[in-house]
């Protein structure tokens, strides 16, 4: 078993609070020391009670997606010999609500965009079964109801 930490750490510092107008910002701080600002989402909460320029939870969440997808997929084509050059995806997460009227993250979207180099270049079944797999190995999405969509883009070889 592994654990995986997060501080999440905000501070009211001299603002009233009671009145419900108090800054959203924090900080996340990981295990490995990274420090990411954080606050709730401008569609939420308005600035300036939100930083948009902050990761704000439903950004992290289909940030976490993507990244865990990406890490798989680069294992996988590694391990199969694809060499891959760049790897960019524009993920994008859809909020809706729920049977019970809650709001919820309904969608999660990956865009992937993966070029290639070398000898051994995949085909496209062999590019789409590489993101099918990933998709299944992938922590994150093994973690979630959401469902979560993959639409990988294979860039020409470079």
């Amino acid at each position: 078993m592994h654990i995986y930490t997060a501080h999440v750490h905000w501070s009211r510092g001299d603002q009233d609070f009671l009145d419900n107008r108090y800054s959203r910002r924090h900080l996340i701080e990981f295990d490995g020391g990274a420090v990411l600002p954080g606050s709730s989402s401008p569609h939420v909460v308005r600035v300036p009670l939100s930083d948009p320029a902050a990761v704000d939870p439903e950004e992290g969440f289909v940030a976490s997606l993507s990244s865990c997808h990406m890490l798989w997929f680069l294992s996988l084509a590694a391990g199969r010999g694809f060499r891959v050059d760049h790897y960019s995806d524009r993920a994008e997460g859809v909020m809706a609500k729920n049977a019970r009227g809650k709001l919820f993250v309904s969608t999660v979207t990956l865009r992937p965009q993966v070029s290639f180099s070398g000898e051994r270049l995949p085909s496209s079944e062999e590019f789409q079964a590489l993101h099918h797999e990933a998709h299944e190995e992938c922590f994150i999405a093994n973690s979630v109801l959401t469902e979560v969509r993959c639409e990988p883009v294979l860039q020409p070889a470079r």
